[in-house]
């Protein structure tokens, strides 16, 4: 079934009038109604009286099942409510029973909170750090990043951390290939999904990575921090990296929660962070993962393709090419040696065109809130650079 037909949603954000915003990988701009959201439930916080048991456990279940619908987890109970990438990463960390001898597979140029977790595990453990490079002559980065790391797992490989796409270049990687072949090698597979989950499609049921770690202000839309983490079943027995009150056995029965529990509640529920039930966070949190499932990432996908269909033969002109295999949402691109950065920057600046700039990358990030013209505005400013 194609996907629905999406027409721009700018009027569902409050975005300066004059801002030629495309950097959502950056940050994205917030929905009217997850502000909204928000602000009613930093209003009801003047009423602590009206807070409930219930309050602390039902919400946050919404958000799981939320989350869980936009990756196509047909289980809830292994979403754990993270506030960050890193703390995500440290649990699996603590998990990974990672032993002298063995190596864990990594892409260059990872954001760093899907680097450091592993960098000083390997030091500590004795293991090895292997940092997988791209060939730089190919025409297919996809293939030849995903060949890459094919080959640089082997029977000593414990885990492959990498993203579904490069965070700076958008690079797509092929996860089916690179889940069947760390399973023939008994290695764990955890994705970042920070930079595609929500403007990308996903599929747990797909892809079936031990472990998926998303930042949730980005591209899914919430507040700082906030992230989700899918757990799959080889932690159903792990321990988390903190220990609080919420995350165990019945903890909705407020009245006994000094007979202390043993063991943890059903599923990833022990992986949450402490305070999960934030009655800011959480409303703004569900109002986004609506509006999300509303649009779908499929429509997100084609919405941003149509964007870049307008500009593709002028960026040619200019010498600019994109790669062929890429997510529309997130895409990097080198840029002319002819061209002046520096004069780039300036104009970039003057005509409020906001864009990122990672390695060598200009990374340029669409999404539904973007106008046709738009790209048409960064064209014309990469044109007078070359000038």
């Amino acid at each position: 079934m194609p996907p629905q037909t999406l027409a721009c949603q700018r009027h569902l954000f409050d975005l300066e009038t004059d801002d030629v915003f495309l950097n959502g990988a950056y940050m994205s701009p917030q929905l009217k109604v997850v502000y909204a959201a928000g602000m009613h439930g930093l209003s009801r916080k003047n009423r602590p009286s009206w807070f409930k048991a219930e309050d602390f456990f039902e919400p946050v279940a919404e958000v799981q099942e939320l989350f869980a619908k936009l990756i196509h987890c047909s289980e809830p109970e292994r979403i754990a409510l993270i506030p960050s990438v890193s703390y995500g990463m440290a649990t699996v960390a603590a998990n990974l029973h990672l032993r002298s001898g063995q190596n864990i597979v990594l892409p260059v140029d990872q954001f760093p909170s899907n680097y450091y977790s592993w960098s000083r595990l390997c030091a500590e453990r004795g293991a090895e750090f292997r940092l997988v490079h791209c060939p730089e002559d190919s025409s297919d980065r996809s293939a030849a990043w995903t060949t890459a790391l094919l080959d640089a797992i082997d029977e000593k490989t414990a885990m492959l951390a990498c993203a579904h796409i490069h965070w700076a270049d958008g690079t797509l990687y092929d996860l089916k290939s690179l889940r069947a072949h760390t399973r023939n090698m008994g290695a764990w597979l955890v994705i970042d999904g920070t930079q595609s989950v929500g403007a990308l499609p996903f599929s747990v049921e797909a892809f079936e990575p031990d472990a998926l770690i998303c930042a949730g202000y980005k591209w899914l839309m919430g507040p700082y921090s906030t992230g989700y983490a899918y757990y799959g079943p080889v932690f159903d027995s792990g321990n988390p990296i903190e220990e609080n009150w919420i995350n165990r056995q019945d903890s909705h029965n407020f009245k006994n929660l000094v007979n202390y529990q043993e063991h943890s509640r059903p599923g990833a529920a022990r992986y949450s962070v402490g305070e999960q039930s934030n009655f800011v966070f959480i409303p703004m949190q569900i109002a986004a993962l609506q509006q999300l499932l509303a649009w779908t990432p499929e429509a997100i996908q084609d919405y941003c393709s149509q964007l870049w269909a307008t500009v593709i033969p002028e960026l040619a002109q200019l010498d600019i090419h994109l790669h062929e295999k890429r997510a529309e949402h997130l895409v990097g691109f080198s840029l002319p040696d002819r061209l002046d950065a520096d004069r780039l920057r300036k104009l970039l600046e003057e005509r409020r065109i906001k864009v990122s700039f990672r390695g060598e990358s200009m990374r340029v990030s669409p999404n539904v809130y973007n106008r046709e013209d738009e790209l048409g505005h960064l064209v014309e400013a990469l044109g007078a650079a070359l000038s």
